[in-house]
């Protein structure tokens, strides 16, 4: 219930960014103009997300004959959660790992990598799973896929205000300095802010998500160890299909950062993710 409230707060902060950035620019024609944005931005990332994510990683569909296990196994864990049993996707990649996408519950897919059905332990992979369902019953996906473009319009909203300062685009007069002056450091502060409760929504979204698989499985000890075997194979095996804006989708952070990139990692720290998964053993 506290990350829910948590994930609630954040996307409010997001929109009061996005429409704080078009008023400083431009008065309340500015405000307005942004809050079209932002409502535009919901409806097209509502219904297309989860098509374009698919296309984008190279995704195929998994048929059951092919990998009945993995069938079986999303089936009773949907089950158990109450969903309808999603679409199943494999990439052909070498490093483990998985992501789900979907605008409900009704539609939804998780996206298995080839390495992920030849590297985890049966139990594991059960683990993996019910974490990707989660996030579908959760409804997590449309949440951080919305966050993620709230923070690019904010950004190319920014951008393109800088650029107007840079070449005149606001008043000179002496009177409008200071609004001049405003609408140029909101233009630098908002996509760093905005950045900054993005990647807050999502470090909220995991933990959730992890909570919510182990009392699906109720075995929080097998995937807090796949969740280590999945960081070690992704410092060591590179993950071509993956871009950084979908990042943030995967169990595991698919690319490997150090020092200063790991304060804008969009995943908690594995440790603090395994920590909190084993304070649940029983």
């Amino acid at each position: 219930m506290i990350n829910q409230l948590k994930t609630i707060l954040l996307m409010g902060i997001l929109s009061v960014i996005l429409i704080s950035i078009g008023g400083a620019i431009g008065g309340s024609t500015g405000a307005i103009f942004c809050l079209i944005i932002s409502l535009g931005i919901n409806l097209f990332q509502y219904f297309h997300s989860d098509s374009i994510v698919i296309r984008s990683s190279g995704a195929r569909p998994l048929s059951q004959n092919e990998y009945p296990q993995l069938h079986n196994m999303v089936q009773q864990l949907t089950s158990r959660a109450g969903i309808p049993m999603p679409a199943l996707y494999v990439m052909p990649t070498a490093q483990p790992n998985a992501f789900a996408t979907g605008r409900n519950p009704e539609h939804a897919a998780v996206v298995v990598t080839q390495g992920l059905l030849q590297t985890l332990s049966g139990s594991e992979l059960e683990g993996v799973l019910a974490h990707e369902i989660s996030h579908i019953k959760n409804r997590d996906i449309l949440i951080s896929t919305i966050a993620a473009a709230f923070a690019s319009a904010i950004s190319t909203i920014a951008s393109i205000a800088q650029w107007t300062a840079i070449f005149g685009g606001f008043s000179r007069d002496e009177d409008d300095n200071g609004g001049m002056v405003g609408g140029l450091l909101m233009a630098i502060i908002a996509p760093i802010a905005a950045t900054i409760v993005q990647l807050a929504v999502s470090r909220s979204r995991e933990y959730l998500a992890d909570e919510s698989a182990a009392r699906l499985t109720r075995n929080p000890r097998a995937l807090a160890n796949a969740l280590l075997r999945l960081e070690s194979s992704a410092q060591r095996i590179p993950m071509q299909q993956a871009t950084p804006s979908m990042a943030h989708m995967y169990i595991v952070q698919p690319f490997v950062g150090e020092g200063m990139l790991n304060l804008f990692s969009t995943h908690p720290s594995t440790q603090s993710r395994v920590d909190r998964l084993y304070k649940m053993v029983v």
